[in-house]
Formats: C-alpha cells, structure tokens, sequence
C-alpha cells in the first residue's frame, strides 16, 4: 500500500486527493438515467420490461413475470442450512432490537393557560427498498433496509432487486421470508429507482427509497428526490482505521481489505502514529491479498484507493479523520473510548480490537446503511427515522390565544400579511 507521511511537504496534495475519493460522475450519466427515469414515468410496465431486457438480459413477456412469488421465498427460507437460518434469527432480533431503541415517541405538552403543543410521529405507508445484485448479492441489505421499517410501522413494504439472466438469489430470497416482505420485484438499476417512484401498472409508487447502489441508483435517486424521499446518495464502500503501536498488524491488514474486496472503487485509509506498523502492515496487505475470493478486485481498490497515512501524533490522526468523515471507523488503541470525544465525523464507529467492521455489517445491531465520500459530515445512518415523519400538534386555548395574539398578529401585520393578523385578532377578547 501507499504509504505518505503528514511531515511531508508534499502531503496535503496527496490528502486532497483521498478526500475526492467519493467522487461519483453523477453528472456524466445524469442524461442517460433522466430517459429512463422519463420513460417509465410515461410508460410504465412497458418501458420497465424494455429496460430488464436490455440491461438484465431477459424479457418478462407477462406483467405478472416481475413479481417473485411467496411461495419462492418460502422455498428458499425452508431450504436453507439450520445453523444459518439460525444464523439470520440472530441479525433479525439484534437488528430489530437495536432499532427499537431509535424510535421517537410522539408527545403533548399542556401549558399552564391551557393551550397544548405536541409531535405525532407517523409510519409512512409504504417504503421502497433497494437491494444490490450484480458482483455480489447482499441478503443482510435486506435486512438492515427491511427491519427498521418493519419496526417503525411501515404497512406496504416493496423490494426491487436486479436479476441478470432472470436468475436471483436464493438466500435473498430468505431473507425475504423471515422479514415477512411479500412484494419483491426483479428489476434493479435506475429502472427499479423510477419503477418505485412514479408507480407503474405493478409496482406501487412508495413515499421513500432506502437502499444501496452504483452510480446508476445513486443518480436515480437524486433526480426522483422530491417525487419520494430518500435515505441518502451512497457512493463506494470505505473505512477508515486509527491505530497506534499496540496495533496488530494481522488486525489492521485484513480490515483494510474487507473493504477493499466490495469494489474496485472502495476506500480502505489507515492513520497511523506508528511508522513500522505502516510498514508492517503494508507488507501483510500484500500477503493476505493472494488468499482472498475476490484478490482482483480489493487488488486495484487497494492500489487506486487504499493509503497508510503516518503521522506525528493521535491528535493529528483524528483530525485528518474527521477531514475524511469514512463511512466505517475503526479505532484500534490502547484505549479507544478515550479518544471517542474528539471523532466528529463516521458514519459507523468501531471501538477496540475485537471489533472488526464486519460484525456491523452483519450482526451487531446497528444498520450497514451508511453516508459516504465525506457525508457522514452531514448525513446519518439509515435508521426508523428514515420510514417515519412528524406532524407538529397545536391547539391554543381562549386564554392562549388572548396571551399571544396581539404579538402575533404584530409580526404578520410586519409581513404585510393583512389576513394572517386579522384571522388572529377577531379570535383576541375584546377589552
């Protein structure tokens, strides 16, 4: 791996470079997916089957071909090896037990002249959840998208997956099953995007489409924005690791490549205060590279994108981390809880050893569904909130109204907005 040192003159030419690491030419397929998008949206079911049959390499002929049947999931989830289907129980309730925890409640509070202010936190009625196929199908994705709707309420629940060759997986399928999802559709790509944000003659128009995917889904999902709400715009997967010495090497290579084995445009940076556990680890890197499944792919993801950054202090460290905001962060120090105060910036954060980043991905808890590139600045991990929305409740009683009228009706007659102060003043009592 690429190794650069922050003492070096040269290194903020080098940082900045990482930093564009989450760069996506959305803008370069931005007309390509708006015929899609524009397409569906006029044609529906007819420009849907078009679009399978150019990019999935098959043709449903019938409407009704779109739709897997229950009775396929349930094949798949009856199927299934018991110390795995025991295995996905066991993600289902930490996942759903995690999620519990995040729900807002709706509240009212009474004020002493009895007026009442309050929140109503409401399911919205169906969400869309997008789930990969394509390099590698990921069945804990519908996991992580489909239980935290479950648990915020959502009655309607869609599912669009890419089946290349009409052919799907069947642990997905399972997955499927045990969420109780009965709507799963094979379509993916831009397609499934539009298909789930217009409507078509099949497939539901949703309120919000959760869900990873290529450059493709992401722009999709930024030009329907609006038309449903979305979770976040998701780039490449990354991670972000802070070690010092008493770091293990073996720990450190191997995280970095777990990353680096999703994509060749994956992210992996170490930060380091340590120069020979760079090295060491650099050398593990390559070591471990030739024993993985997918070597070709975390080979050029490693050496496009991975960095082992050495610096002069921890101080340092985390501060180019927070620079980088890396959707996974590990912290791998003698005492990581001490330096959880100072990290502002993850989307998922890793304290210890024993924490490697793929028991979030799979069975920790908290959801896999993370901001990218930078965003974890500003967005948050996919959660219940992202299936829920809130209603302001107010009620003003004659003696609320009468304390806070005058005031009010001040302001609006500022605006000149004539109407809005006199609706307030006819409900003032007259002195």
């Amino acid at each position: 791996m690429k190794i650069f040192f922050s003492s070096d003159e040269s290194f903020e030419g080098s940082f900045d470079t990482l930093l564009a690491r989450g760069a996506m030419d959305i803008e370069g397929v931005t007309a390509t997916v708006k015929t899609l998008l524009d397409a569906i949206k006029a044609d529906g079911n007819k420009a849907l089957k078009s679009q399978i049959a150019k990019f999935d390499r098959w043709e449903p002929t019938e409407d009704a071909e779109l739709l897997v049947s229950t009775d396929a999931m349930k094949e798949a989830y009856d199927a299934l090896e018991p110390n795995l289907r025991d295995a996905l129980h066991l993600a289902y309730n930490r996942i759903e037990s995690y999620h519990q925890k995040l729900m807002p409640k709706s509240w009212i509070d009474f004020e002493k002249n009895g007026s009442m202010l309050g929140q109503k936190v409401t399911a919205v009625d169906c969400a869309g959840l997008y789930i990969p196929g394509g390099k590698a199908a990921y069945p804990s994705s519908l996991l992580m998208n489909a239980i935290p709707a479950i648990v915020a309420g959502v009655e309607e629940i869609v599912v669009c997956t890419p089946t290349p060759d009409n052919e799907i997986n069947e642990l997905l399928l399972a997955a499927c099953h045990l969420c109780k999802v009965t709507k799963v559709y094979k379509v993916g790509g831009a397609s499934a995007i539009g298909a789930m944000a217009y409507g078509t003659q099949s497939i539901a128009k949703v309120d919000v489409i959760t869900g990873p995917g290529n450059i493709f889904v992401a722009t999709a999902k930024k030009l329907v924005y609006g038309e449903v709400n979305i979770d976040m715009i998701a780039g490449p997967s990354e991670i972000g690791i802070l070690a010092d010495s008493s770091a293990k090497e073996d720990y450190l290579a191997m995280d970095l490549l777990s990353q680096a084995e999703h994509d060749e445009m994956a992210s992996s940076i170490l930060i380091t205060t340590d120069t020979e556990l760079a090295n060491r680890v650099s050398d593990k890197v390559e070591e471990f590279l030739s024993t993985l499944s997918r070597e070709d792919i975390a080979r050029k993801s490693i050496e496009e994108r991975g960095a082992i950054i050495v610096t002069n202090s921890m101080d340092e460290a985390i501060d180019l981390m927070n620079r980088i905001a890396p959707e996974h962060l590990e912290v791998m120090t003698e005492s990581p809880l001490e330096l959880l105060p100072k990290i502002k910036h993850a989307g998922a954060i890793f304290l210890g050893e024993n924490t490697p980043e793929p028991i979030g991905d799979y069975i920790a808890g908290p959801n896999h569904t993370l901001p990218t590139g930078g965003t974890a600045k500003f967005y948050s991990p996919l959660s219940v909130e992202h299936y829920l929305k809130k209603s302001s409740i107010i009620s003003m009683s004659k003696a609320g109204i009468d304390e806070l009228g005058e005031a009010c009706a001040l302001i609006a007659h500022t605006e000149g907005l004539t109407a809005h102060a006199k609706s307030v003043e006819m409900r003032i009592r007259k002195s």
